[in-house]
């Protein structure tokens, strides 16, 4: 599977089926719960209308059949070791596990259900028993799966009340070097033996091998005294030792399934995007590290505002997110372009179509990878010494690319001739089978291009097939944008306001505007993300600014605008 982190714009069934079995290590997925209509239509656009639509039209029966495909094609891409953790809320959770999860992942691999406290309860709960939590459902696909096990920190009630003592090396609480169980091997070490209390010898071995050199091995007897040499044991009055476990080297208290440390989103959050169920970094960050490691490969099949794949990336994680939205996909896009370091791995969008403009000025490499791998072929991963061929097909034959326009008879008679240098005896079986000895593929070909394709069929049985880039991938023209200001003159406060509107064109239709006022280091960080109406009033004190503005239209393909205003005595645009 492409190691390169992938944002897929369409219906998660048809994607899903198109993964590699057993390709992915972890899945998040936070599908639309099963409860008030209007609020699960959060976007509004075409595409998560079209989805809300499939998922409620026979009540929770078909609500279940439309997410169990789903979670079907999840179960089969998830590597046997892999984990998939479902959020839900209470409006279908025991439909889910037992109707779901239970059937396509087993009960005994069922891990536990989390329940994250999302809020404390408000004046409603006085009238009723209110809801705070979520459900996560945690299952892996088999026995032996990646598990990290996470801590948090200790409270102060548990501090206070256990770690009570203190000496030159800090404060500790005292704990057992003991375990239930008689080992029959164990031996009595300071007139102390634990099988006579039925137990065993449990020497903590991380304290140990931090005081010995390394690969030396001990004695069970011969820990005890280097521990107890070190002051790491204290023994009481009737002569039992007890280990000392330090504060400033505590890990933390284990986690288990009770999630009340992590609060949803503030609304003045520096992480709000303007998504209503924006689950918060803190959560999925639990979740990656808890169940993946460094360059494994996570999944969100319901991507939303993009806190999955934010998170993974921060982690050091492979990612793919798909979302039916086209807001969905774009907002996350932006998310994913702010976030985006000096040592950050690349990410590429995937839409319906795609933007003619971007593709005929993409690097030519980058290009000739992407198109061939669209047309089902093998890249010429050499890149010299290659006769111009770029590619082959799963049958050999050649594949030569060029990002070009109206390509012409040159090109051909190229081509045709490093065919044949490059493998005579393929050339001459494929004339003999009338199958084409290559493809050309471009943008537009000339006529002299065409007449000489057709010459060659016609009069020496040589076949080239010459393929357009939009019978690979469907290509659309970004959309078109102006935006026009009007200006409403100095507030009673001397600060200038500013009408702003954005004029854009698509022949797909415009999904909405973003607006960044403070547009620096040609990144687009916008303050306002999703604006359906294109209209803005925004002031300035005297000053510069420059102002980017992007729109989205219906396929997700996008147009960015600049101004540069200066406000003083007069407003100036450049």
């Amino acid at each position: 599977m492409s190691e390169i982190n992938r944002l897929i714009l369409g219906d998660n069934l048809e994607i899903l089926r198109k993964l590699e079995s057993e390709s992915i290590d972890l899945i998040y997925l936070d599908p639309p719960f099963f409860s008030n209509r209007n609020y699960e239509v959060i976007w509004g656009d075409k595409g998560e209308v079209r989805s809300f639509e499939d998922r409620f039209s026979g009540g929770i029966d078909h609500y279940i059949a439309w997410l169990k495909e789903r979670v079907i094609e999840m179960h089969r891409i998830l590597k046997p070791t892999g984990s998939i953790f479902l959020h839900c809320d209470w409006h279908a959770d025991a439909y889910i596990r037992v109707l779901i999860l239970d059937k396509i992942f087993g009960q005994d691999n069922f891990r536990g259900e989390i329940a994250w406290q999302r809020h404390n309860a408000h004046n409603d709960a006085k009238k009723k028993l209110a809801v705070l939590k979520d459900s996560i459902f945690y299952y892996t696909k088999n026995g032996r799966y990646t598990y990290n096990p996470i801590y948090i920190g200790l409270s102060d009630e548990y501090k206070n009340n256990f770690y009570r003592y203190e000496d030159e090396k800090g404060i500790f609480r005292l704990s057992d070097l003991t375990a239930p169980g008689i080992n029959k091997n164990d031996k009595e070490w300071k007139k102390f033996h634990p099988n006579k209390s039925g137990r065993h010898w449990a020497i903590p071995s991380e304290t140990v091998s931090k005081l010995i050199p390394s690969n030396k091995e001990l004695s069970s007897l011969e820990k005890l005294d280097l521990l107890y040499e070190n002051n790491f044991i204290q023994m009481s009055k009737s002569g039992i030792p007890s280990f000392k476990r330090y504060l400033d080297t505590s890990k933390g208290a284990l986690l288990g399934d009770i999630w009340i440390d992590i609060p949803a989103v503030a609304s003045q959050s520096n992480e709000k995007i303007g998504y209503p169920t924006q689950k918060p970094e803190k959560l999925l960050e639990r979740i990656v590290k808890m169940s993946s490691n460094e360059n494994d490969v996570i999944l969100d099949p319901f991507v939303g505002g993009g806190t999955t794949v934010a998170v993974a990336d921060k982690l050091n994680r492979h990612w793919i997110g798909i979302d039916q939205s086209v807001s969905a996909i774009k907002v996350t896009e932006m998310r994913m372009q702010n976030q985006q370091g000096l040592f950050s791995k690349p990410f590429i969008t995937q839409l319906h179509k795609y933007d003619y403009d971007i593709l005929r000025n993409k690097d030519a490499f980058e290009f000739e990878s992407f198109i061939i791998t669209q047309f089902d072929g093998i890249n010429n991963t050499k890149q010299r010494n290659d006769l111009g061929l770029d590619g082959k097909t799963r049958d050999n034959q050649p594949i030569q690319v060029k990002r070009s326009d109206q390509i012409g008879r040159n090109v051909i008679d190229n081509f045709h001739s490093a065919v044949m240098r490059n493998d005579k005896n393929l050339y001459e079986k494929l004339k003999i089978e009338a199958k084409p000895i290559g493809y050309i593929i471009a943008f537009s070909f000339g006529k002299g291009a065409i007449q000489e394709v057709a010459r060659l069929k016609n009069e020496e049985n040589v076949i080239i097939k010459l393929v357009t880039v939009e019978e690979i991938v469907p290509i659309a023209k970004k959309p078109t944008l102006n935006i026009q200001i009007e200006d409403k003159g100095n507030d009673s406060k001397g600060t200038r306001e500013i009408d702003f509107t954005a004029i854009a064109h698509s022949e797909s239709g415009v999904e909405f505007f973003a607006w960044d006022f403070d547009y620096k280091n040609d990144k687009f960080n916008p303050q306002i993300l999703i604006d359906k109406s294109g209209t803005q009033t925004q002031k300035f004190k005297a000053g510069l600014y420059n102002i980017a503005v992007k729109v989205v239209d219906c396929e997700g393909l996008e147009s960015l605008e600049l101004l540069r205003l200066k406000v003083n005595g007069i407003l100036e645009r450049s």
